[in-house]
């Protein structure tokens, strides 16, 4: 049996701590190299925690609200494209009234019709829905914004303003972009643009006949729905510009943070294995230096 010397027994117990050091560094390492983090909790990064939560958080949070701003941004370009589409109705009826305007009974007959299809259409574009919401409506989402079944029958007026075809509320739709930042981009179908548009267009399909002051009259405030209706399309793409630069504000800074998270937990890998080689290389050595510590005694001495 080898019995270890009396003199050898602090260095040999010195030797093994400092393999049992290595080895738990090795232990480490090799989890590091598994994981490419320093740590797998934040315990491990010291001082640097709170600085990785922060970070962390951040990410989080502008990717709530680059979320937001995509979500929003879509609805915009929902919006702006029926208000397009508006736009280009009232140009067409805009057409049909002036070539009524001649005193031909045939186009005048055709500019009543088209009014009535084309009054149907736009009630179909403010019942526009986007991600299952309808995007007219305020805050009320959930109901379809515009109801014809007792506007479009009455003929109404050109200089009195009717709303009743909206069954939405007043609210204003917003989104945050940021901590201090929200953007205005709701737009209802209770409009003015909108209310002029629905307005001369119940005229006309209500008209039995067309005559030239009426004619004039329906041109005059179908020009004045255009007008209104191109301001609802500049301001829909003024907020559309907000929203899309907020949201690559919030993905610059997003970027910014994961880069520094990732340089204070993230590793070096190839530098972790070749650490890892070299404290192989040491904890072979340690672990031969000790065997051959152990296996001195006097009878080997005295061979």
């Amino acid at each position: 049996m080898t019995v270890m010397r009396v003199a050898t027994f602090a260095q040999s117990g010195q030797m093994i701590a400092d393999a049992l050091r290595v080895q738990s560094r090795m232990a480490e390492l090799q989890i590091q190299e598994a994981a490419g983090v320093k740590s797998e909790s934040f315990a491990g990064y010291g001082a640097d925690a709170q600085h990785v939560v922060n970070l962390q958080v951040g990410v989080t949070r502008a990717q709530s609200y680059i979320d937001a701003a995509t979500l929003a941004g879509g609805k915009v370009q929902v919006m702006y494209s029926a208000a397009g589409s508006i736009a280009d109705i009232v140009t067409q009826l805009r057409s049909q009234l002036s070539a009524a305007s001649t005193g031909s009974t045939t186009e005048a007959t055709s500019a009543i019709s088209s009014a009535q299809q084309m009054l149907q259409q736009v009630g179909s574009l403010l019942n526009t829905q986007y991600d299952g919401q309808y995007v007219f409506a305020g805050s009320k989402t959930s109901t379809p914004p515009v109801d014809l079944s007792s506007f479009a029958s009455s003929a109404g007026s050109t200089t009195t303003a009717d709303t009743s075809y909206y069954v939405g509320d007043d609210a204003t739709t917003s989104v945050r972009v940021s901590a201090d930042q929200s953007v205005a981009y709701g737009v209802n179908a209770d409009n003015s643009a909108f209310e002029q548009v629905m307005r001369v267009l119940r005229y006309v399909a209500n008209s039995s006949s067309l005559s030239s002051s009426q004619i004039a009259t329906a041109l005059d405030l179908a020009s004045s729905a255009l007008d209104a209706t191109a301001s609802v399309q500049e301001r829909l793409g003024n907020a559309a510009s907000a929203i899309e630069n907020a949201s690559a504000r919030q993905s610059d800074y997003k970027s910014f943070a994961s880069t520094l998270a990732s340089d204070l937990t993230s590793v070096d890998v190839a530098a972790v294995t070749a650490e890892l080689s070299t404290y192989q290389s040491q904890l072979t050595a340690s672990y031969s230096a000790i065997g051959k510590i152990f296996s001195l005694n006097l009878a080997s001495y005295l061979k």
